[in-house]
């Protein structure tokens, strides 16, 4: 059951990322973000009953998760400004060597061969990808995409660090307290870095339609991976590979929605990913 619940998260991921870039055309970064995360604190709010019973001794480690999401968001919003659909949900595959690294590092867990395989085969879809896309652009084009690549996959570190502290904290804590605190801690961080920013907010980011399906989403989502998390069968790993169904969407909606170029050639890409991700978790 648990892998069914982290394919959902995959496929509405995918969806996320090419909502979030239609509702980047009304609304800038910040309104989106504040307002976003607003709104799906409110929507978990009624299913929250027992998140004033967590241990407080969690609360500190819950806004270090936060923060790394909050971050996250900062920088995949930011890409995905400057960056095609299906170019990010790409880049988004890197976060399973990441997790990967950090299963080594934290976890002391060992890499086979088949990881080393994976990682190179992961490296090389990857550079085959930046070829695609600065193929045809300029010098200075091709440092300013850099730079947004860069934010990419800062964002997929950042979300596989905020994966990692998933697992660990669903060891002992429910859903609903996981999703209660760790959206409020974000909303918190949101409006402070507005404030710090004085970044404008105007009232008329409500009629944003695109926000609001992006919220139901989000809960959504977040739910079904943190009663995944919750299983002790479930595998980060294994969780993190599944979770790549999202590039599949994303490089179908950037060629529907926003009639992207060289489909087929970052299709080729995801699969070598896709391939090494395999090969990296099956050996």
């Amino acid at each position: 059951m648990w892998i069914i619940f982290v394919l959902f998260y995959g496929l509405m991921k995918g969806g996320r990322d090419i909502i979030k870039k239609i509702a980047l055309k009304q609304n800038t970064i910040i309104e989106i973000l504040i307002v976003h995360t607003g709104l799906s604190l409110l929507m978990v709010v009624p299913t929250a009953t027992d998140a004033m019973a967590i241990d407080t001794s969690f609360l500190g480690y819950i806004a270090l998760k936060s923060l790394f999401v909050f971050s996250a968001w900062i920088c995949s919003f930011h890409a995905l400004t400057k960056l095609p659909v299906s170019i990010v949900g790409i880049l988004d595959l890197s976060r399973v060597i990441f997790a990967t690294l950090l299963g080594v590092t934290v976890l002391g867990e060992i890499m086979g061969i088949g990881q080393y395989v994976g990682l190179i085969l992961v490296c090389f879809g990857l550079l085959a990808l930046k070829l695609i896309n600065s193929g045809k652009n300029t010098t200075n084009h091709e440092d300013i995409h850099t730079l947004f690549v860069l934010l990419a996959l800062a964002s997929s570190i950042l979300n596989a660090l905020s994966g990692l502290m998933d697992k660990i904290l669903m060891k002992d804590l429910s859903s609903s307290q996981l999703q209660f605190w760790y959206m409020l801690f974000m909303f918190i961080y949101y409006i402070i870095f507005a404030l710090i920013t004085k970044a404008k907010v105007s009232w008329s980011v409500l009629k944003n339609r695109w926000i609001w399906i992006l919220s139901i989403m989000f809960v959504l989502s977040d739910r079904a991976l943190f009663i995944a998390n919750g299983s002790p069968d479930s595998k980060v790993t294994v969780m993190t590979l599944i979770k790549q169904s999202c590039c599949i969407v994303t490089i179908v909606g950037g060629k529907l929605v926003f009639k992207e170029k060289n489909i087929l050639k970052k299709l080729a890409c995801a699969i070598v990913i896709i391939v090494g991700i395999m090969i990296s978790i099956m050996y």
